[in-house]
C-alpha cells in the first residue's frame, strides 16, 4: 500500500462525485472512498482522487494507475469477466425512472396511459419505456429528442407530461429546474442498474477489503449504530453491536485490518444511511427517496452478511 488509496472517479452526476471551487471532493463515490481509506489506513483522509472518463477507467484500474473505481457502469457478466476487474457489490441500485409535475396528482406509472414522454432516442430508456408500456397495452406518446438536454428542456417547456431516464440523472436535473418541489419522481422503476465499487482482478484481499467495507456501512445501519452514537453504544450488550465495534471480537484480522477498523469507518464516515442522506438523499439538492436503496427490513435491497 502506497500510504494512501487512489480512487478513480468520473465527475457527475451531482451527488455522487463533484470538486467544489476550493478543490474538495464532495459525494457518494467520494464518502465510499473515504470509508475505504478508513477501513485500510485508519484515516478517511488517507485517498487521493484522479479523474478518469468512462472510456479510460477500466484501463487505469487494470494497469494499477487507480486502486478502486467506487462507482463504474452497472455490473454485467460481460463487464465483470472480460475486463480484467473484479465487481464487488452495489452501493447504488439506479433504474430508470419517471418525472412529472406534482399537480398531475398520480402515484403510479399505471395512471400514465395516454401520456407524451421526454427521451432520448435510439437509447436503452426509450426502449425499455416502449417495452413497459406495450407490454401493458397502454396508450403513449414519444417526446424522441437527440440529445439529453433537448429532452429536459422539452419537458421544462411542457412540450411533453414526463422525462424519463435514470432516477440519479433526473434527480439532478429536477434540482435545476425553475421550482423543483414541483416535480417528482414516480416510486417504480422500468429497469434496473446496479451500480457499485470495482477493482481489478488478481488481489483478492482488497477485493475482500473493498467489499466488506460497504458491507460494514450497511450493517451499521443495520444495527443502530451512527457517527453520533458509536461511542455511546461501546457500553451496550448487544454482542452483535460489540463485535462491530471491535469489542468482542477481531473481526479485522482475516482482512488484515485493524481490529476496530469498522468503527473508525463509522465514526469517520458514518453508516450508509448518513452517507446517502447527506450527498444525494433528503438533506441533499438531489432530494432523493431511499426506494429501493434503502434496507431489506424497510422495503428495500440493502443487506450485510453478517460481520463476524
Amino acid at each position: 500500500m502506497r500510504g494512501h488509496v487512489v480512487c478513480g472517479v468520473t465527475e457527475g452526476p451531482e451527488g455522487f462525485a463533484a470538486v467544489t471551487g476550493d478543490g474538495t471532493w464532495t459525494g457518494l463515490d467520494i464518502d465510499f472512498c473515504r470509508a475505504v481509506a478508513t477501513a485500510a489506513l485508519g484515516s478517511s483522509g488517507a485517498v487521493q482522487y484522479r479523474v478518469v472518463t468512462a472510456a479510460s477507467r477500466y484501463q487505469a484500474l487494470a494497469a494499477g494507475e487507480v486502486d478502486l473505481l467506487p462507482r463504474a457502469n452497472g455490473r454485467t457478466l460481460s463487464r465483470d469477466v472480460e475486463l480484467g476487474v473484479r465487481f464487488t457489490d452495489t452501493l447504488f441500485h439506479n433504474g430508470q425512472g419517471f418525472l412529472i409535475r406534482r399537480g398531475y396528482a398520480v402515484t403510479s406509472i399505471l395512471e400514465l396511459s395516454g401520456v407524451s414522454i421526454c427521451v432520448m432516442k435510439d437509447t436503452d430508456a426509450a426502449r425499455d419505456v416502449e417495452t413497459y408500456y406495450q407490454a401493458r397495452k397502454m396508450r403513449y406518446q414519444l417526446v424522441a429528442t437527440e440529445h439529453w438536454q433537448e429532452a429536459v428542456k422539452a419537458y421544462a417547456d411542457g412540450a411533453c407530461t414526463v422525462l424519463t431516464g435514470d432516477i440519479a440523472l433526473l434527480a439532478a436535473e429536477r434540482s435545476r429546474l425553475v421550482n423543483p418541489g414541483e416535480h417528482v419522481l414516480m416510486p417504480e422503476l422500468v429497469s434496473k442498474e446496479m451500480l457499485g465499487p470495482v477493482v481489478r482482478q488478481g488481489d483478492e484481499q482488497w477485493f475482500s477489503i473493498v467489499r466488506w467495507t460497504l458491507a460494514a456501512l450497511i450493517a451499521a445501519e443495520e444495527l443502530g449504530i451512527t457517527s453520533q452514537n458509536v461511542d455511546a453504544l461501546r457500553a451496550s450488550e448487544n454482542v452483535d453491536v460489540r463485535r462491530f465495534l471491535g469489542l468482542e471480537a477481531d473481526i479485522g484480522r482475516s482482512l488484515g485490518l485493524a481490529p476496530d477498523w469498522s468503527y473508525q469507518l463509522v465514526k469517520q464516515v458514518g453508516n450508509y444511511g448518513e452517507v446517502f442522506e447527506r450527498t444525494v438523499g433528503l438533506k441533499s439538492p438531489l432530494a432523493l427517496e431511499r426506494g429501493v436503496n434503502n434496507l431489506w427490513m424497510r422495503g428495500g435491497l440493502l443487506s450485510a452478511g453478517p460481520l463476524r
